[in-house]
C-alpha cells in the first residue's frame, strides 16, 4: 500500500471561544476520492483549508509527502487584481506546467479567457476558478462546493472530467448525485471529531443513522449505570471505606460524562403557511413567447399544470427559467400567446437572489419583515425566537446583521420567510442553495406533503428525482418541452441531459450538427410505466370507491340511526368523508394523466 500522500492528526480549532475542531483527523492516499460531509457550521471547510495549508490549526500535526502539489478551489474565488480572466488562470500553474492547458478548460467551460473579472457572474467566476485549479493536474485537489453556482451542463461536465483524473481529491457538496458519482470514500466531521467510512456518500446516511443509534443506547446503558450507583450510594453497605470513596469518584465521573455528552444537532422544523385550496387549474399557457432583442428566451411554449402538482424547471444558466416561471405565474407578460391563472391562486416565493434580505436588517428583523417580535404562520402567532429555533437559529443570533450570517444561515432565513408566507402555490427558484443534507431532506419532506402546488427552479438533479412529478426542460433557442417525472426520467424519455444555452460565439467555435426536420421514433415522447399503469388501474379503483361511498350513504339514510346508535352513525360519518377525499384525488390524478397522455399523442401525431 502507497504511503500516504497528506494526514492530519489531532486537530484542534477554535473561534473565540467556541471550539470547532477537536480532534478531527484525515488521511489521503495517492487516487484516493473522498467527500468532507457535516452539518453547516460543523468545520469541513476549516479542515479542508488546514489540509490545504492555507490556515493553522490551533494544534495538531500536518504531514504532506516532499514534492506532493495540491490545489484548493475556494467557495467563494477571489480574481481582483487580474485584468482578464485567463490571466487569473495562468497564476495557478506552476513552473514546468503546460498553459495550454488553461485554453483548454476555459474552452470547455464556455469561457474565452478574455472576459473582465470584475464584471463576471457567480457561475462565470465558478467556472474561471475551475480552470485555475485543475489546470496544473495536482497531486490533490481540494473542492469546496465546486458546483455552487454551476448550471446542470457545466455539473455535468465536471463530473466527467473529475472522474477521468488519476489524482486524489477531497470533496465538499450538498449535490448528492454528484457526491455518489465520485466518492469512494467518506469522511464525517461531527460535534469536532471526524469519523472515516471506506464507502463513497451512498453509504454514508445508513451509516450516520446506525453511529448515532449505538450513541443513543450507550447513554441510556450509562444513564441506567448512574441510577444502579445511586442506588447503591443510598443503600449499600457503609464499610470499606476506601473502596466506597472510589466508587463515589467513579459516579461523579459518570455523571459528567452524561451531563456534558452533546448529542446530534438538532433538525430544522419545516412547516409552511397553507391557504385556502385553489381551482383545479392552476394555469394554464398558450403558445406563449418571450424575447429580448434578438435573444429569444421563450418560443410558442404551451403547458397546462394543475392543482398538487410538483413542477421541476431545469436549464443552463442563462436560458430564461426565471423568466418562464415569472410568465406562468402571471408577473411578466409574454409576447405573445396568452397565460390564464386558475382561481384562489396564493403565491409563496422563494427568491433565489435573496434580494429580499437587506444586509443592515438583523436575524430577528429579517424572519419578521422588517418589525414586530411575531410570526404569523398557519394561523398561529409564534414568537420570532421560537420560529428562530425551528430553523436552527440560537437566541443569542437574533440581533446578528443579515450581512454577516453564512451562506447556508441566509438560505435558512429565506426558507423561514417564504414558509411563513400563507400559499397555495409555493415557487421556489434555487431553494438548495447553502443547504446542509439534513436540511434539504425536511424540505424534499415539506415538498411531498404540501397540499398546493410546488413550481421548483433547481441544478440539483437528485433534489428534483425527489420532488417533481413533472420537469419542464430547455431545449435550445426558445424552446421548452414538458415531461413525466423527475430529472432522471426527462433523461432517459430524451436521451441526454440539460444541453448548454448556444451562443452566437459557440455557434461559430463549434458548429452543431444541424437538427433534423422531423425527430425519428425514438425521440418521441412516452408516458412511463407507472403512469401507464395508474391510467389504467385508477377507474377500477374509483369505481370501488363509489360503490363503498354509495354503500355507507344508504346506510346513513336510515333516520333512526343518529338517535339509536350515535357511535356507528359517527363512524359511518368519518369514513364517508374519508372516502369522499379519496374518490377525489384519484379522480384529480386520472384527470391528470388522461390530459398528459392527450398531450403526447397530440404531440407525436404532429411530428
Amino acid at each position: 500500500m502507497a504511503p500516504p500522500l497528506l494526514t492530519l492528526q489531532d486537530i484542534h480549532l477554535s473561534f473565540g471561544v467556541t471550539a470547532l475542531l477537536e480532534g478531527a483527523e484525515l488521511m489521503i492516499a495517492p487516487g484516493d476520492r473522498v467527500c468532507l460531509v457535516g452539518r453547516n457550521g460543523s468545520g469541513k471547510s476549516s479542515l479542508m483549508k488546514i489540509a490545504a495549508g492555507l490556515i493553522e490549526a490551533d494544534r495538531g500535526e500536518r504531514f504532506i509527502h516532499p514534492g506532493a502539489t495540491v490545489r484548493y478551489l475556494p467557495q467563494e474565488p477571489d480574481l481582483s487584481g487580474f485584468e482578464t480572466v485567463r490571466a487569473y488562470a495562468e497564476a495557478g500553474l506552476a513552473p514546468g506546467d503546460d498553459p495550454w492547458r488553461v485554453g483548454v478548460l476555459l474552452e470547455a467551460l464556455s469561457l474565452t479567457g478574455d472576459e473582465n473579472p470584475a464584471t463576471l457572474s457567480g457561475g462565470e467566476a465558478r467556472r474561471a476558478a475551475l480552470a485555475r485549479t485543475l489546470a496544473p493536474d495536482p497531486d490533490i485537489l481540494f473542492l469546496d462546493e465546486p458546483t455552487n453556482h454551476l448550471d446542470l451542463p457545466a455539473i455535468e461536465w465536471l463530473e466527467e472530467e473529475l472522474a477521468g483524473r488519476k489524482g486524489a481529491m477531497v470533496l465538499i457538496s450538498h449535490d448528492r448525485r454528484f457526491l455518489e458519482r465520485l466518492s469512494r470514500a467518506t469522511v464525517w466531521l461531527d460535534r469536532g471529531i471526524s469519523r472515516r467510512l471506506e464507502k463513497g456518500f451512498a453509504h454514508f446516511e445508513d451509516w450516520r443513522d446506525e453511529v448515532f443509534a449505538a450513541e443513543e443506547i450507550e447513554q441510556h446503558k450509562l444513564a441506567r449505570q448512574i441510577a444502579r450507583e445511586e442506588d447503591w450510594m443510598r443503600y449499600g453497605v457503609t464499610a470499606r471505606r476506601k473502596r466506597n470513596m472510589r466508587r463515589v469518584g467513579e459516579l461523579k465521573a459518570m455523571k459528567s460524562r452524561l451531563r456534558s455528552h452533546e448529542g446530534p444537532q438538532g433538525l430544522a422544523n419545516l412547516e409552511a403557511s397553507e391557504a385556502e385550496k385553489s381551482g383545479k387549474l392552476v394555469c394554464e399557457a398558450k403558445g406563449i413567447s418571450k424575447s429580448y432583442g434578438a435573444a429569444k428566451i421563450v418560443d410558442d411554449f404551451s403547458v397546462r399544470i394543475m392543482r398538487g402538482e410538483r413542477v421541476g424547471f431545469v436549464g443552463p444558466n442563462g436560458a430564461g427559467k426565471t423568466t418562464l416561471l415569472n410568465m406562468l405565474m402571471g408577473n411578466l407578460a409574454p409576447d405573445s400567446g396568452s397565460v390564464r391563472l386558475g382561481e384562489g391562486l396564493e403565491i409563496a416565493q422563494l427568491d433565489q437572489k435573496r434580494a429580499m434580505l437587506k444586509p443592515d436588517w438583523t436575524l430577528a428583523e429579517a424572519l419578521t419583515g422588517g418589525g414586530g417580535d411575531h410570526v404569523e404562520v398557519n394561523g398561529r402567532t409564534r414568537h420570532v425566537a421560537a420560529w428562530m429555533k425551528d430553523f436552527l437559529f440560537r437566541p443569542e443570533q437574533a440581533g446578528t446583521p443579515v450581512h454577516v450570517l453564512s451562506g447556508g444561515e441566509r438560505a435558512r432565513v429565506m426558507l423561514a420567510r417564504a414558509l411563513a408566507l400563507p400559499g397555495n402555490v409555493m415557487v421556489l427558484d434555487e431553494p438548495t442553495n447553502d443547504l446542509d443534507l439534513e436540511t434539504l431532506d425536511l424540505l424534499q419532506d415539506l415538498i411531498a406533503d404540501y397540499p398546493g402546488t410546488v413550481l421548483l427552479v433547481s441544478h440539483d438533479r437528485d433534489f428534483l428525482d425527489r420532488t417533481v412529478t413533472r420537469t419542464i426542460a430547455f431545449e435550445g433557442e426558445g424552446r421548452w418541452q414538458a415531461y413525466a417525472g423527475g430529472y432522471s426520467d426527462m433523461v432517459a424519455q430524451r436521451g441526454s441531459g440539460v444541453r448548454a444555452k448556444t451562443s452566437d460565439k459557440a455557434r461559430k467555435e463549434e458548429p452543431r450538427a444541424a437538427v433534423p426536420s422531423s425527430p425519428s421514433p425514438a425521440s418521441k415522447r412516452k408516458m412511463s410505466f407507472k403512469d401507464k399503469h395508474a391510467l389504467e388501474t385508477l377507474p377500477g379503483e374509483i369505481d370501488k370507491l363509489s360503490d363503498e361511498i354509495a354503500r355507507i350513504e344508504s346506510e346513513l339514510s336510515d333516520p333512526g340511526l343518529f338517535s339509536q346508535k350515535p357511535d356507528r352513525f359517527a363512524e359511518l360519518s368519518a369514513k364517508l368523508e374519508k372516502l369522499t377525499g379519496d374518490r377525489a384525488a384519484r379522480e384529480d390524478r386520472w384527470l391528470e394523466l388522461e390530459t398528459l397522455r392527450e398531450e403526447i399523442e397530440a404531440e407525436n401525431a404532429a411530428r
